[in-house]
């Protein structure tokens, strides 16, 4: 966990690597879960015999999503702001998916401050996101995630 004493310091932080998340365990369980929650019940995540037959991976793989969704937890996990009372997602600029996430995977993101840009009342955060898969060169998902803190 990176602590980080209040929004000044985190200015001095951008365009650098501000923290790595802890690994989050990709269960079959967590897939379904998933699943129910959004109505995507796509065979290649949920129908795991089918997908040893059929499927280019083997076996079943997490949503994109789901791993999207992912972001807020792993953030929470690797960064802590102390001056900031209150933070809310404000959007993304742009989420590609690289590689699949094979139900079985860890995952954990690297997270790198782009920018702290001054809004009424706070701060709008970018963080460069890339979640990484254990055992993989390639990342999962990269992500601009956008953040609005207020101490």
């Amino acid at each position: 966990m990176r602590e980080i004493a209040t929004l000044a310091a985190l200015r001095e932080l951008v365009g650098q690597e501000v923290a790595v998340s802890d690994w989050v365990d990709i269960t079959q369980e967590r897939v379904q879960q998933f699943a129910d929650a959004t109505g995507d019940h796509q065979w290649i995540h949920l129908d795991v015999e089918r997908c040893k037959r059929e499927s280019p991976y083997g076996g079943t793989i997490a949503h994109g999503y789901l791993t999207l969704s992912l972001l807020p937890m792993l953030m929470q996990s690797a960064v802590r702001l102390g001056d900031v009372k209150m933070a809310v997602n404000y959007g993304l600029n742009k989420v590609r998916f690289p590689a699949p996430v094979p139900v079985g995977s860890r995952l954990r993101a690297r997270i790198v401050l782009m920018s702290v840009e001054d809004i009424a009342g706070g701060a709008q955060v970018t963080w460069q996101v890339s979640v990484e898969r254990e055992g993989s060169d390639k990342p999962v998902c990269v992500a601009e995630s956008i953040t609005r803190r207020y101490p």
